[in-house]
């Protein structure tokens, strides 16, 4: 772990972060060390060969560690600044493709004009030339590429679009709500929530993952983002199906990735409070099991957590919305 963390300290501005509140805990077997960016939001993490990409939602930035360590912006500076709920929106994830940068862009802020560049999966060549591959999305959270285009969730339209490279996009499935249980929403309004009553929420879409031929799709949840309303589901990349279960009572699960071995890491948000937002600390990530499904937390305390990135068989790295770039290592 400390050759990387070394490559990403060596950017001025990052220092590492030690928090009197809210610190986060790594399970027994594991080891972290937390690089702090004052004043970013860390969305999208990925690879490039040997370099990290990294998108910020503060400034609307992508960067990239070069050779000396360092993380360097490139690209435009795309629109960014607070959605409909008051969080962050703006470049959610990069990745390379092929010669160019693919980037998910969130939805219109709503204290900027619409933009070109909104709400749409962007090409950016190494000149930094842009080409919008399709603005025919509300909020495209996360993809995968694939040799025939990208499969984008869409965590507005609460769908995954399968978009070829010429920008010709259909509907792969469209989630439905997902229901609760009677009396779940008393804790929040035992008056106007009557027990017995029943609740749906939307199903939010946020990360997306292939493995053997099924997209895993983590399904966050929608407003008022009750506790164990998740869900991650899988589909086929071919041919209609009903989803199948993967995992369930889960927290806000905003990404997810593939480990090595198969097993399932599962990023959760975290739990909300109707007064204070996404509780400081609830944030965890999980392992799933790939044969039993059973499932451990292996990092706990984490605040607002985004995005989850396997960099080898023992180590990730796992970013959120204070600037953290969390660097997880088994020992």
């Amino acid at each position: 772990m400390r050759p990387l963390l070394a490559l990403i300290i060596a950017a001025g501005g990052l220092i590492l972060a030690h928090s009197a509140v809210a610190e986060p805990v790594a399970a027994a077997g594991y080891r972290f060390e937390t690089v702090h960016v004052p004043g970013a939001a860390f969305a999208g993490l990925a690879r490039d060969g040997d370099t990290l990409l990294v998108t910020d939602l503060a400034k609307g930035r992508l960067y990239r560690r070069d050779a000396n360590g360092y993380l360097v912006a490139f690209g435009p500076v795309f629109p960014h600044g607070p959605d409909v709920v008051g969080d962050p929106t703006g470049p959610y994830r990069a990745v390379r493709v092929g010669g160019e940068f693919i980037v998910a862009q969130g939805w219109t802020p709503t204290d900027a004009d619409q933009n070109p560049l909104d709400h749409s999966l962007v090409a950016i060549d190494d000149a930094g030339k842009t080409r919008v591959i399709s603005n025919d999305f509300w909020n495209p959270f996360d993809f995968v590429a694939v040799d025939q285009g990208f499969y984008v969730v869409d965590a507005a339209r609460n769908s995954v679009e399968h978009v070829r490279r010429d920008g010709r996009r259909r509907t792969l499935i469209s989630f439905r709500r997902l229901p609760q249980a009677a009396g779940t929403l008393q804790s929040l309004s035992p008056t106007e929530f009557a027990a017995g009553s029943g609740y749906e929420v939307d199903a939010v879409p946020t990360g997306i993952a292939l493995h053997r031929g099924r997209l895993y799709v983590a399904l966050f949840g929608g407003f008022p983002f009750l506790a164990g309303a998740g869900k991650v589901v899988s589909i086929p990349t071919v041919g209609a199906s009903e989803p199948r279960l993967e995992a369930d009572g889960l927290n806000a699960p905003v990404a997810i990735a593939i480990a090595g071995d198969g097993g399932m890491l599962v990023l959760e948000h975290g739990t909300y409070d109707q007064k204070q937002g996404f509780a400081k600390g609830s944030g965890r990530l999980l392992r799933i099991d790939a044969e039993t499904k059973s499932r451990s937390t292996i990092f706990d305390g984490l605040t607002r957590p985004v995005s989850v990135l396997v960099l080898d068989e023992r180590q990730v790295i796992v970013s959120d919305l204070a600037g953290n770039l969390h660097v997880l290592a088994r020992q």
